[in-house]
């Protein structure tokens, strides 16, 4: 009978502490993009329950704020911008500031902010 031995080839498993990859890049482990995808539920449900409470002024101001957080931290976890180069980055950004500056002056077209 011929015994059958375990020969290592030189692939890459795909762990983070295996091979020449820089320690930045290392991969998070699943559990922790779980924990984000909640925090962004949680976030949402915050949005949409502010819907139903009466803030006044306080109400648009809170809701750009929380879709802000919302798009920094998709943009920079799970489209893993912060490795890519520095143009995505500026690009994305100034991206999502042009369109709260646009959304912003919308609403003041429409009197939004008069309290009518």
């Amino acid at each position: 009978m011929t015994s059958t031995e375990h020969v290592d080839h030189g692939h890459q498993t795909g762990h983070a502490e295996e091979g020449p990859h820089d320690e930045s890049h290392a991969h998070k482990p699943n559990s922790f993009y779980i924990k984000v995808a909640i925090a962004l539920a949680i976030v949402t449900a915050v949005e949409v329950g502010l819907y139903y409470l009466d803030l006044g002024k306080l109400f648009m101001p809170t809701l750009l704020i929380l879709m802000v957080v919302k798009f920094v931290t998709v943009v920079s976890l799970f489209m893993h911008l912060r490795f890519d180069n520095k143009l995505f980055s500026w690009l994305f950004y100034s991206g999502l500031f042009l369109a709260v500056f646009v959304y912003l002056a919308a609403l003041m077209t429409f009197r939004f902010f008069d309290g009518s």
